[in-house]
This record gives C-alpha cells, structure tokens and sequence, in this order.
C-alpha cells in the first residue's frame, strides 16, 4: 500500500470513497492490518481494556501510549497511524502541547482527542505547530463517568444540534479529521455533510466518511457482551487475514454497518 497521508483521506471523501480504520497495539498486527489495506491504524487507549484487562481506559497513561505507538510503527506498511492522547494528557494547551510531541516522536501521524468545542483552543495550537488532529466525539470513553455510562448521544434536538455546531467550529479550528461513537445514524450523517475534513464512525451508521472498530471486537475474542455497533468478521472468514480483508471490503462497499449495527 503507497503511504496514506492526510491528502489520501481528503481525495477519498471529495470522492466519496470510504476508508477503513482499525486498532493495533503491536508490530505483527500493524504488519497484517495495513497489509490487508486499512488506511488509518489507530493505536487506542482501548488497549487498556483489550489488552491490561482495566474496567475502563482511564488508567492508560502516556507512557503505556508512547511504547505502543512506536511498536505499531515498527510493523506498519503504509497506513496512517493515529495515536489516542490517554486520560487528562490534554488537560491544558500546554500539556496537549507536550504530550503530543512525544506521541508524534514515537511514530503517529496524528493525535486523537476526546471532547467538544473547549479544545478549539489545542485544536488550533496543534495545528499550528504542525500536528494533525482528530477529535472523537459523541460518546467519549474517557468521560464515561460524567456521562452516566456507554449512552448513545445526541438523540434530543438540542444536543444535536449543538453536536453539529461543534463540529464545525472545531474544523474552523484546524482538525483534520472528526470521530464520531455511538451517534444516531441520520445525525451522523448531518455532520458528515457539514463539515469538509474526513468523518469517522463507530456506531454512527454507514454515511460517515470511514469505520473504526476495535481489532480484537471484530475478530471475535473480546469477552464479555458484544456492543451493537460490531460485527465478528471472523465468523465468515478462514483466517485472520481473510476477516481483515472482509472488513475492508464491507466498509468500502458500503455493507457494513448495518441497520443492526446504527442507532436512530
């Protein structure tokens, strides 16, 4: 796969093209996930639930991120790497500032963090100094416990519309790229079409620019109940390789997700 850059991303949603996002933690999945032609690796703070067993990602710290992102670059061949920035690193401009050039310096292309319109701010000091961001909104794991739990958001009127307003604002601001978890489908969609910098979606129905899924859900070995937005690729495939290929191909044609994997 020729290196995907953030113009790849932007001629794919100009074009409207999908583009598939998947997480690794470590060289040998970094080698076979970008081999099979995932676009965009994205080295999640969820490796503190999938990986160190934690209730929650609030434990990963910055070191646990650092170390995995540079495995993950090691193994790469070609895809973008993005790198979650864990719980309170971005706390202040000043720590966002920090902790992401440690994270750029272990190999990520760009930053992922979690929040709305206050992080304009970082947004455009991140830019500025030339590091590409992704902010992940809707349901944001780190804020799990102001939030009351793993809820769909913006299903009210005023919610939504507020989503869409900071959408917008934080594209003004300098993100490269918006990531949007367990929103109702049509308004996904909305903010999609609002916005001109690549969407991605998990649980936010099949109109986003790209999918992510966590490695270990989508192969089927994560324990426990699975959330309605994954699908076991595994359990149509021969192999790993094969359920990596399946994926890629589902998102791109546009199958996956399903009605069964949205929320309206």
């Amino acid at each position: 796969m020729n290196k995907v850059t953030l113009h790849t991303l932007s001629a794919c949603k100009k074009a409207g093209e999908k583009f598939t996002v998947l997480t690794a933690y470590d060289a040998c999945f970094a080698h076979v996930v970008s081999e099979a032609g995932v676009e965009v690796i994205l080295v999640g703070d969820s490796l503190g639930m999938v990986l160190q067993g934690q209730n929650s990602t609030l434990p990963v710290t910055m070191n646990d991120m650092t170390y995995h992102t540079a495995s993950v670059a090691k193994g790469n061949m070609g895809a973008m790497i993005m790198a979650d920035m864990p719980f309170m690193s971005y706390a202040t401009p000043e720590k966002t500032m920090e902790n992401a050039a440690l994270l750029m310096q272990a190999g990520a292309h760009i930053v992922k963090i979690e929040g709305n319109a206050w992080l304009a701010e970082s947004v455009s000091l991140l830019f500025e100094r030339g590091i590409p961001c992704c902010v992940h909104m809707g349901l944001t794991p780190q804020a799990v416990n102001t939030l009351g739990g793993y809820k769909v958001q913006g299903r009210d009127r005023d919610s939504a519309k507020q989503m869409i307003e900071d959408a917008v604002r934080l594209e003004q601001a300098g993100a490269s790229m918006l990531l949007l978890e367990c929103v109702p489908s049509l308004l996904a969609a909305e903010i999609t079409q609002a916005v001109d910098i690549p969407v991605i979606g998990i649980g936010a129905g099949v109109e986003t620019d790209a999918q992510v899924l966590v490695l270990h859900d989508m192969l089927g070995i994560t324990p426990g109940r699975r959330p309605k937005f994954v699908k076991n690729f595994m359990e149509e495939a021969t192999d790993i390789h094969s359920a990596l290929q399946n994926y890629v191909i589902a998102v791109k044609q546009g199958s996956f997700p399903g009605p069964e994997h949205s929320f309206e």
